[in-house]
């Protein structure tokens, strides 16, 4: 079973591939346009970010917030076994079309991972090693044929376990659990809120108030938690929360979170 160090970015074994195969539009996250496929002028010879600890200061915030959880390195030194797009230019344009691909399935063996993990889900272990081990497999297989897989249909797959997987973590919270499934709670004021075992799948949270908010057990598989004020908040047991997720909100040293995610040097 994998472990979520081996699903965390690892920028050093990676071919800068998120500096290049991304578009970049010029917006608050990014201080210019940046076509698919070109590289980052900030993007330096071996790979590295010229402006890697001034990234937010210089315009680049969306380049802290994004994750791939691990699936740069993963093409870069298994799918492609350390030939870079530089030196081998005609491997470019599939190297750069497997990363959207590699992160999918990697998003997938990082929910997958959690859920694992959780002794209350027990009944499910047998479906979820099984759900791990093939899509484990389907991230180690040749460029040509990574290209071609339908991750929307793995997805779909994967989800039915993640559902069953929220519903018993959610059930051992007593009373009664907010379903606030894909709600607009933009902005919304839930400061000290008690939303342990809440349903908070999609819901898009942008700029909500959550400082000191309790979501212990809460599945917040997919919220959006852009400019979230997540400071005080209790994340230490709540359900698919990601490291893209953290990066993107406002939190500071006293949010609470689990051991697997790491607190953004941006808080």
């Amino acid at each position: 079973m994998p472990h979520h160090d081996s699903l965390t970015a690892d920028c050093g074994s990676c071919f800068g591939l998120c500096c290049v195969a991304l578009t970049f539009t010029r917006s608050a996250d990014f201080a210019m346009d940046k076509a698919a496929g070109d590289p980052c002028p900030n993007l330096e010879p071996e790979f590295g970010c010229g402006i890697h600890d001034r990234l937010r200061d210089k315009g680049f915030s969306g380049c802290t917030v994004y994750d791939c959880f691990g699936a740069g390195q993963k093409i870069s030194q298994i799918t492609f076994a350390g030939r870079d797009w530089r030196s081998e230019p005609g491997g470019a344009k599939q190297m750069f079309a497997a990363l959207p691909v590699m992160r999918q399935l990697h998003e997938l063996l990082w929910y997958l991972t959690e859920a694992r993990s959780l002794d209350v889900t027990q009944e499910l272990h047998a479906d979820l090693d099984t759900a791990l081990a093939e899509t484990g497999q389907l991230t180690l297989t040749d460029p040509d044929t990574l290209l071609t897989v339908d991750v929307a249909e793995q997805r779909t797959r994967v989800d039915v376990l993640l559902q069953a997987t929220s519903r018993l973590v959610r059930a051992g919270v007593r009373g009664k659990k907010k379903d606030r499934r894909g709600a607009d709670l933009m902005g919304a004021k839930l400061a000290n809120a008690d939303l342990r075992g809440a349903n908070l799948r999609g819901a898009y949270l942008i700029a909500a108030d959550l400082r000191r908010a309790d979501l212990r057990q809460a599945d917040l598989i997919g919220a959006d938690l852009r400019d979230a004020d997540v400071r005080g908040a209790d994340l230490t047991a709540c359900l698919f929360l990601t490291q893209s997720q953290v990066n993107a909100a406002r939190g500071d040293a006293t949010t609470r979170l689990a051991e697997r995610l790491s607190r953004p040097a941006h808080w």
